[in-house]
């Protein structure tokens, strides 16, 4: 079983592309698992159809502990199979000990369990490592290849270098890399050279250009991903692509973290270019 984290700066839509790629892979005929770590619980909206999933911790809170696997797991989508951590009400308690509660849980009930042949785990992580709850994913080795979804904005690739130092960190005593960036395009001027060179720096690659579309917000208010609403749009494809590439990758990498000025030579070197 491949145990993936999607990361990235907060807005970039992650969660967008995290359900976009698992449909892809779910339509090759994978197993996948999706495990949204985010308290606004947002990570499986679109594979389920919009259904609004009661999160693990509503549901420990509401029902006890003696729950059943059944009571947090949705299936969605081309068979995934989908459960949201959740979060502490607002203004009370840590957010990221809401997805350290939610995994453990999952294992205790079984959610890996050889009868349910997963292929891939999927991680939808909120934000940046800033917290240790949400850098459990790969602190704790749940996953093991880490995908970073950037654009050629400045915080964005700030934020894609800052979880670079993280993986770093972590990598050291673990099993966990970098699988690759995932550009989630804005439209910014040489978009597709900076990411590339940023890659590259980083001492990865950039494993698939994702260009903007309004498909995928058409998509979004019919409750669905792109591959379920419009099978034979060019945008679809676009995911296909990205799921494929992702499936084929072999190459993980401990990054080499740019220094903020490099970072920022990088950004004005390519937004200067004709």
């Amino acid at each position: 079983m491949r145990k993936i984290a999607i990361y990235g700066k907060g807005g970039i839509g992650k969660s967008t592309t995290t359900q976009n790629t698992v449909a892809g892979l779910a339509a090759m005929g994978k197993n996948v698992l999706v495990v949204g770590c985010d308290p606004k619980a947002d990570s499986t909206r679109l594979l389920l159809g919009g259904l609004a999933q009661k999160t693990v911790l509503d549901t420990l809170r509401e029902e006890g502990e003696d729950i059943d696997i059944d009571d947090i797991i949705k299936e969605g989508y081309g068979n995934t199979r989908c459960v949201e951590s959740g979060g502490p009400e607002p203004g009370v308690g840590c957010a990221g000990r809401g997805i350290i509660t939610s995994i453990n849980l999952l294992e205790q009930l079984g959610a890996w369990d050889e009868k349910y042949k997963t292929d891939y785990t999927f991680y939808d992580v909120l934000g940046d490592v800033v917290c240790g709850g949400f850098a459990m994913p790969i602190r704790d080795g749940k996953a093991e290849e880490i995908y970073i979804v950037v654009s050629g904005e400045m915080m964005a690739m700030y934020a894609a270098n800052n979880i670079c130092k993280g993986i770093k960190k972590y990598a050291q005593a673990g099993t966990v890399r970098l699988g690759g960036l995932i550009c989630n395009s804005r439209k910014v001027d040489n978009e597709f050279e900076m990411i590339s060179e940023l890659a590259k720096r980083l001492g990865t690659k950039m494993i698939h250009f994702v260009p903007r579309d309004n498909m995928v917000q058409h998509a979004e208010i019919n409750r669905k991903t792109v591959i379920e609403h419009a099978p034979d749009h060019a945008q679809a494809n676009e995911y296909r692509t990205l799921a494929k590439a992702i499936d084929e990758n072999d190459t993980f990498v401990i990054p080499t973290p740019l220094e903020m000025d490099d970072l920022e030579k990088l950004l004005m070197d390519f937004g200067i270019m004709n």
